[in-house]
């Protein structure tokens, strides 16, 4: 929380953010890892699914605070 109460700051946003883009990336590599060993249509699809959102959402994140790409 920030000093003065209100909110978050800077340093708390960005560490939200660097744990959303880690969801994202382990998300995207399991996916692969998985797509490549196992091979199931449908597990690939839904992998896919929740790299694009995990990922979307770590992007909202961003562009709603203010950081930079």
């Amino acid at each position: 929380m920030a000093k003065n109460g209100k909110g978050k700051g800077r340093k708390d946003i960005l560490d939200e953010s660097r744990k959303k883009g880690m969801l994202a990336g382990g998300s995207a590599v399991a996916t692969g890892v998985a797509a490549a060993t196992v091979g199931l249509v449908p597990l690939t699809i839904a992998g896919v699914g929740a790299t694009g959102y995990f990922t979307f959402r770590w992007i909202r994140h961003r562009a709603r605070n203010g950081i930079r790409f």
